[in-house]
């Protein structure tokens, strides 16, 4: 065994295959996104969703304020829509988001899209968890999954 260290915990982690998504949210018309491969189901009765933000995030302060927000679940083809909104501050007009329901934002040729209502925020540690109900949702089964493996997308 190795000596937990923050070096060794994220080599670690790096072995773990994660999709990548990100996760918008709308407010006073501006539209701000971060790219989230800390994501996973929580329940299937109620629909439930969780992902985690960085407390050092720019836009975390949005995003607790956030009532409802898409998580947009990214195609192999997406890898540069990941990098950009991966960012301090992304390019964001260079897209056609398509209007949710709930004021929502969603990113076009997605492989799915989550529209979701947060429920919960939970702080712990340097990060934020973030519960959230799943409203509507959507997927295509004829694209294939942008993931990540090794600090590396595959």
């Amino acid at each position: 065994m190795k000596k937990t260290n923050i070096s060794n915990f994220k080599k670690t982690l790096s072995k773990f295959v994660t999709g990548v998504t990100i996760v918008c949210v709308k407010k006073n018309k501006k539209i701000y996104g971060k790219t989230v491969n800390s994501f996973n189901s929580l329940s299937l009765d109620p629909p439930l969703i969780l992902f985690s933000l960085g407390n050092y995030s720019t836009s975390i302060k949005i995003f607790l304020e956030t009532k409802y927000l898409t998580v947009n679940i990214l195609s192999k083809k997406q890898k540069n829509i990941s990098d950009n909104f991966a960012k301090k501050i992304p390019e964001i007009n260079e897209y056609n988001f398509i209007k949710g329901k709930f004021n929502t934002v969603l990113i076009p040729n997605c492989i799915g899209h989550l529209e979701c209502k947060a429920i919960d925020k939970i702080k712990k540690g340097d990060h934020t968890i973030f519960i959230c109900k799943v409203l509507n949702l959507d997927y295509n089964n004829k694209i294939k999954p942008l993931s990540y493996f090794n600090s590396k997308f595959i």
